[in-house]
């Protein structure tokens, strides 16, 4: 399923405060905003220790516990 841009960042601001609150959302953004930060970097940095089948699994029990974002086959 494609989302655009505007509905991608709604979810994400909705994630953000639904799992941070109000003020925290507001400092990790002011956070990001001030800071260079590569997504990409982090994330390999963050997963280096996970083999292929660990991150398979780790996605698949994130999904099962955030079935409204997620469906699972």
């Amino acid at each position: 399923m494609y989302y655009n841009t505007a509905t991608i960042m709604n979810e994400a601001m909705n994630c953000l405060v639904e799992r941070l609150g109000i003020i925290e959302t507001e400092i990790f953004i002011s956070q990001i905003i001030r800071e260079p930060f590569d997504y990409t970097k982090w994330q390999q940095e963050h997963y280096a220790d996970l083999s292929v089948n660990e991150l398979n699994k780790k996605a698949i029990e994130y999904a099962k516990n955030n079935p409204v974002m997620y469906s699972i086959a």
